[in-house]
């Protein structure tokens, strides 16, 4: 049973994930896997409807850019189609694996790799585009990019900002875009869970779920920040290396026998 700290806890690791490019769902299964809740059903339930308080911080933080013209939204639009489309056909799988931490450890690790390997090529994977002069097409090959992230480690948030840089984007632009699309695509995610959980939920669920999206909330604010700065001064190889560490020490620890699943 998820007890209050528990989802805390988790409700820190979603807000302080969710939109830098390391995995929020990642880093979820292996919270949950070191707290030996990741064979609960509600707990797989709140990994994704603590998500909402995440989508609250980018509608916060960015209110004066949303008040933007209708092509703004149907770039979004076109984005967001291919999750809604493959999500939908593919969403039996996906919830087969999202408690596999050898997933997540091998997604971390290649992600990690390319993460570097983008770094150290800015020429080519920083155009300075603005979204205002991204194509609809554009936006959509973005969106097919965003659908990567189905595999639990490779990051939602990473897969569109690389798909943002092949488009030419600059890197804020980018990280940005990958923020506007994040909102119908976890709304959509969260809004799916809540009806399926809704008949048997309990009182005591209802409360934890709401201090896990306004503990995700607040973190996610300051992370939003935080990424946006590093990124205009640091670029990616330190998320990169951080990857590649963390999914290093998953597979030496699955190897010395320690059960992570």
């Amino acid at each position: 049973m998820l007890n209050w700290w528990q989802a805390l806890i988790l409700a820190v690791v979603e807000g302080l994930t969710e939109y830098l490019p390391v995995s929020s769902t990642g880093h979820l299964i292996i919270a949950s896997a070191l707290m030996g809740l990741n064979e609960e059903s509600f707990v797989k339930s709140f990994n994704i409807i603590v998500q909402f308080g995440a989508i609250l911080s980018v509608m916060v933080l960015y209110w004066r850019r949303l008040l933007a013209p209708p092509s703004f939204y149907l770039k979004i639009a076109a984005g967001f189609l291919p999750a809604a489309v493959i999500g939908m056909l593919v969403k039996d799988e996906i919830d087969a694996i999202l408690g596999s931490v050898e997933v997540v450890g091998a997604a971390l690790f290649v992600g990690g790799l390319a993460l570097i390997f983008i770094d150290r090529k800015p020429g080519r994977f920083d155009g300075g585009k603005t979204i205002a002069e991204l194509s609809y097409k554009e936006a959509l090959l973005i969106g097919l990019c965003q659908c990567f992230a189905f595999i639990p480690g490779v990051s939602r948030s990473a897969a569109s900002i690389v798909g943002g840089l092949a488009a030419g984007l600059s890197r804020r632009e980018a990280a940005e875009f990958s923020f506007f699309l994040a909102v119908p695509t976890l709304s959509g995610a969260t809004a799916i869970k809540v009806l399926k959980i809704a008949p048997t939920i309990t009182q005591d669920q209802i409360g934890i779920i709401l201090l896990g999206n306004l503990v995700s909330f607040i973190v996610g604010c300051l992370a939003i920040k935080g990424f946006i700065d590093f990124l205009a001064k640091r670029g990616f190889f330190a998320f990169g290396l951080y990857r590649v560490a963390v999914g290093v020490v998953i597979f030496i620890l699955m190897a010395a026998g320690l059960r992570l699943s």
